[in-house]
């Protein structure tokens, strides 16, 4: 017996820097038409803020200037009107300042479902389509992290940055022409000192978007690193090494608890810095008012209602420097979301089902040819030349993270190379067993009739079950009931059911078959394991292909061909 193999180097790849763009991202609007809502009520409410503040600086500097120059007359049944005007005044802003918070926040959660619904379903075209990272954005991170923790960045962004934003566009120009037309020169004033809080955003914001990309960057590597871990523990303890990865695992950690704290202290020394900046500069003003007032040069009310009226034109500056760490945040994370939403756009409509890199030889033969396939930590598998023939068990293997289950989904079409080319065959031949296998609520004969094999009764379950020794589970009856995911069985007894299932589906197809497995007895013991693989050899011995990704050694010794990924060297047989 000849053992075939195949050579594979590994590089790494580094992924391209996240394109730079405005604070607002005009796709926003397009994607999640909630934001729409969100933009014109916090502008309406925040004019009606605007105004009412207006009014209560003038009834406020009216009634306080009487009571100076004649506070004998001025009593209060003389100044009732001005009172309860400015009182109305301030219960409009408080009010308008509540309907504003509630309807930021509103917003802002249907504007992350409505995100989060088209960030899934481009997701999920784009692995129907073809697309070379089903499951990973325009960054080369998980996608999965970005529709969870990553768009956790944007409430802060919605309900805080973007109002803020609206206020400084709509009511700071109101309130300066309410200024000018009291006094004049604190109007000139402001204007000069206006700019300093922009500058000094952007300086400050430019520490702050470095910080935020690695910070989001780090958590992303981590939450991707603790999904795979916990889905591969069962494997990781079978072949002992659970401990493995705990090193990368408290780095990573580590390294993000660093980015974490890195960004919250410029997040503060940034308000620190644009509070201090806003109280100088109101201080301009009322130094001015304060020398002209002495020297009688403008009239106490006037004075009074630019001073009031002064800090006002600050705020929402100082409001989107406070918030421009929320902005590089959310910015962050809605651009990945983009990214998705934009490659699925460009999927074409005809392009629904699974592309195809090649087909399989006239002789059968599935051949692979520098496939590359770009991954977080470089492209695994790279640049990997292979083949894999009819009538032989073809094991691939390797350390974890070179690209084993990567392959097989390229062999079924359901991700596209980087680089290279791969054969594929049509579905209608090909039998696919995951690692983690879809089990639904229901009875076993439910289960296991998902993908349309024949019944329980039928001779190719009987000899299917048999050979994986899943006979012994369905002794207590098809009619047994498992919840989601296979709660209710073993690890080792939902293997044999995707086994079994495999192998009954692929007896009742015609001609040479195709059958790809992905740690199929990573849960057996030994005596099932050798069960199993004694049958994919009698499947191999009949003219099927059989492709096995594994590591136990058993596997190895019972294969005609080993394709060892990660290593330049490859054992033959």
């Amino acid at each position: 017996m000849s053992r075939r193999g195949a050579e594979m180097s590994e590089r790494g790849a580094e992924s391209p820097a996240p394109a730079r763009g405005g604070p607002v991202d005009p796709r926003l609007w397009r994607y999640a038409r909630a934001g729409r809502g969100l933009l014109v009520a916090v502008t309406l409410l925040g004019l009606v803020g605007t105004a009412a503040t207006i009014v209560f600086a003038y009834c406020a500097s009216t009634v306080l200037a009487r009571i100076a120059a004649e506070p004998a007359a001025c009593t209060l049944a003389a100044q009732a009107p001005l009172l309860w005007l400015a009182a109305g005044a301030g219960a409009a802003r408080a009010l308008a300042a509540y309907v504003r918070s509630r309807v930021e926040h509103r917003s802002a959660e249907r504007v992350l479902s409505q995100l989060r619904c088209a960030a899934l379903a481009a997701a999920g075209r784009l692995a129907v389509g073809g697309g070379s990272r089903a499951m990973a954005d325009g960054d080369g991170t998980d996608l999965r992290t970005v529709v969870t923790r990553g768009l956790d960045d944007l409430p802060p962004y919605l309900t805080g940055y973007l109002p803020s934003l609206a206020l400084s566009v709509t009511a700071v120009p109101v309130l300066i022409v309410a200024i000018a037309v009291a006094d004049p020169l604190s109007a000139v004033i402001v204007i000069v000192t206006l700019p300093l809080l922009p500058i000094f955003m952007i300086l400050v914001g430019l520490l702050t978007r470095d910080r935020t990309s690695r910070r989001l960057a780090a958590t992303s590597r981590l939450s991707a690193q603790l999904l795979d871990l916990v889905a591969g523990l069962p494997t990781l303890r079978a072949l002992g090494r659970e401990r493995g990865p705990e090193a990368r695992v408290r780095d990573l950690g580590e390294r993000s608890a660093r980015e974490t704290m890195a960004s919250l202290r410029v997040a503060f020394l940034s308000s620190m810095v644009l509070e201090l900046l806003a109280t100088l500069c109101v201080a301009l003003v009322a130094v001015g008012i304060g020398l002209r007032l002495v020297y009688a040069e403008m009239g106490l009310a006037a004075g009074i209602f630019a001073l009031i009226l002064a800090p006002e034109v600050y705020l929402p500056l100082r409001s989107v420097g406070a918030q421009f760490h929320a902005a590089e945040h959310g910015v962050t994370a809605s651009r990945r979301i983009f990214a998705v939403l934009d490659a699925a756009a460009a999927v074409p409509e005809g392009g629904a089902a699974p592309s195809r890199a090649g087909t399989a030889a006239s002789d059968g033969v599935l051949r692979v040819r520098d496939l590359s396939v770009a991954g977080r930590d470089g492209d695994a598998p790279h640049r990997l030349t292979a083949e894999f023939r009819p009538g032989a068990l073809t094991v691939v293997t390797g350390p974890n993270g070179t690209g084993k289950s990567t392959l097989l989904a390229v062999l079924l079409g359901l991700r596209a190379p980087t680089e290279g080319t791969a054969d594929t065959v049509d579905w209608d031949r090909v039998v696919w067993c995951p690692q983690h296998p879809v089990l639904v609520p229901g009875t076993l004969i439910e289960n296991f009739t998902l993908l349309g094999p024949p019944g329980g009764d039928a001779p190719e379950t009987i000899q299917s079950c048999a050979a994986t020794g899943f006979d012994e589970v369905v002794a207590r009856g098809w009619d047994a009931t498992i919840g989601a995911g296979g709660v209710g069985l073993s690890a080792g007894q939902r293997q044999r059911l995707a086994l079994a299932r495999a192998l009954a589906r692929s007896s009742t197809q015609s001609g040479p078959r195709v059958l790809l497995l992905d740690e199929p007895t990573a849960h057996l013991d030994r005596d099932l394991e050798n069960r199993v693989l004694a049958e994919l050899r009698r499947r191999a011995a009949g003219g099927d292909t059989v492709v096995v990704v594994a590591h136990h050694d058993c596997v190895l010794d019972a294969a005609d061909a080993i394709v060892t990924l990660g290593s330049a060297a490859v054992a033959h047989v």
